[in-house]
């Protein structure tokens, strides 16, 4: 059987909301429903939701307001869902530190596993273990049981947890080079996509939070032809 985890569908229609909350706990979920922003606030008060499936275009507070917000204040698993195929939507949901992004018509039987893994990811996540090691860089410190990155003066740099994924796999193995295609596994466990720009908007969020001149990294490296090197 598998692991039991809470997933929040946030949809404002009722048919698609509901047929996606049916098809989530035919597969042993536990599935909370939200048409709004003002309904999701309510559930996600609960503390333990996984992961929230989120479209975009809702009524009042769009679905974007929605995961800036989100962000502010945890590291839930964000899917954003939406019925427009807009490459500008899509890079602004990373941005704003969306894990995925799915759009309608999509296939059940794709979203599923999907879900499965961030919420597998996710509550890896609040477990991890006490004994996992502190690493110091360039006056930096991450402390990987903790999640969080300090400064040489001790003020704390939030970072979304795709982020600290990244950072966390790049930092624990310096001077190794790893292509975007091994980086993609270790942020979102995504099928991958030739066209997908995931790992390099997340490396341009995280030179603008260390590198002293992001325009000339110092920390982490681009290899051309190959992807990325860890280098402080």
């Amino acid at each position: 059987m598998n692991k039991i985890h809470h997933v929040l569908v946030v949809e404002d229609d009722p048919v698609s909301r509901q047929t996606l909350a049916a098809y989530l706990r035919k597969d042993n979920h536990r599935v909370s429903e939200a048409e709004n922003g003002e309904a999701m606030r309510r559930v996600f008060a609960g503390g333990d939701v996984a992961v929230i499936l989120l479209d975009i275009n809702l009524p009042g507070e769009d679905g974007l307001s929605l995961l800036r917000e989100l962000r502010r204040q945890s590291e839930v698993g964000v899917i954003m869902v939406t019925g427009r195929d807009d490459q500008v939507d899509r890079i602004v949901a990373l941005e704003l530190g969306a894990d995925d992004y799915v759009t309608k018509p999509y296939d059940m039987r794709e979203l599923l596993p999907r879900t499965k893994n961030l919420a597998r990811r996710v509550a890896a996540a609040r477990l991890v273990r006490e004994d996992e090691s502190i690493k110091y860089f360039s006056g930096w410190r991450l402390d990987i049981p903790h999640w969080s990155l300090t400064d040489e003066a001790g003020r704390e740099v939030r970072l979304t947890r795709a982020e600290f994924e990244l950072l966390a796999t790049l930092v624990s193995h310096r001077g190794r080079i790893f292509t975007r295609d091994a980086l993609i596994d270790h942020v979102s466990r995504r099928d991958r996509d030739p066209l997908d720009r995931t790992v390099d908007v997340l490396i341009g969020r995280l030179r603008r939070k260390i590198e002293a001149d992001p325009a000339h990294p110092k920390l982490i490296i681009t290899v051309h032809g190959i992807g990325y090197v860890f280098a402080g």
